[in-house]
């Protein structure tokens, strides 16, 4: 019998317009993780974010995050897998933000703890609705200056607002094989958000390191956005939401129900492998 490892994303896919997993949905996944399955997901939120709208969902297994950037324990925090830039990296993404007066959120180590930090009074209506959904995260470090917002070891930022002000980020970051750089829209919000990681920070990169490591035969993948598609690639098999943009239905095996039907979980329900 094939070892799978079923990977699913989680906003859009696993989640629902509430950025939670149904009780149906839990119901359906932690039966199935009992049994055997091997289950996890690849998001671009952090552990303690994705933590939250997880909960209740079993976690025995290692977690993608960040885009790729890191493979953890949930369980435990244990970091299996990490992605930084290097310190010639860094610089010239410092310089390019500059360039065009974009005030980051910059997700770093600093003194061995990790921080999400932006310039405190330069916050668009973007970063205020990203920080009022996190009030209470230890993570958050307001700044006074920009000499203290790129302290620490940085390994991701991320660019919200307007379409046509980050365009031109993406468009230099995106053609730098340096760097991982993504462009969309967020779910539900008018702002578009533009993500930097190193060239490695990528679920596919992620998935394929992870198969490895847990000694899988094959990986079945879900989602629902462009950044899912070289983890679409990476999978043997693909599975697109019905509310998927027409980019990843392109690169389906298969597409599901909706992120509003459970769909991920009934497929699961009538076509995971079990390894009892």
């Amino acid at each position: 019998m094939e070892k799978i490892l079923y990977v699913t994303d989680l906003d859009g896919t696993l989640l629902n317009r509430n950025e939670r997993v149904s009780s149906g949905s839990i119901a359906i996944i932690n039966a199935l993780i009992a049994r055997g399955m091997l289950f996890t997901y690849a998001t671009a939120r952090s552990l303690v974010s994705a933590s939250v709208v997880t909960g209740g969902l079993t976690a025995d297994i290692p977690v993608i995050v960040y885009n790729g950037a890191f493979i953890i324990h949930a369980a435990t925090g244990k970091v299996l897998s990490r992605e930084d830039f290097q310190e010639a990296e860094r610089q010239t993404i410092v310089s390019v933000l500059e360039k065009y007066n974009i005030n980051p959120l910059v997700y770093s180590f600093v003194d061995g703890m990790e921080k999400v930090s932006w310039v405190k009074g330069a916050e668009n209506e973007g970063i205020r609705h990203y920080l009022d959904m996190r009030k209470g995260d230890r993570r958050l470090r307001p700044v006074e200056t920009k000499e203290l917002l790129y302290q620490g070891s940085m390994f991701y930022f991320t660019c919200i607002g307007e379409k046509d002000t980050l365009r031109p980020i993406y468009d230099i970051f995106s053609n730098d094989p340096r760097y991982r750089c993504t462009f969309q829209q967020e779910l539900y919000r008018p702002e578009f958000w533009c993500e930097i990681m190193p060239a490695k920070a990528t679920k596919a990169y992620a998935v394929r390191k992870l198969k490895k490591l847990l000694h899988c035969d094959k990986v079945v993948s879900f989602g629902d956005a462009v950044n899912d598609i070289p983890m679409f690639e990476a999978s043997d098999e693909a599975y697109a939401m019905e509310n998927a943009v027409p980019e990843l239905k392109s690169a389906a095996t298969g597409i599901i129900g909706s992120n509003e039907e459970d769909g991920v979980a009934r497929w699961l329900s009538e076509n995971a492998v079990i390894m009892s």
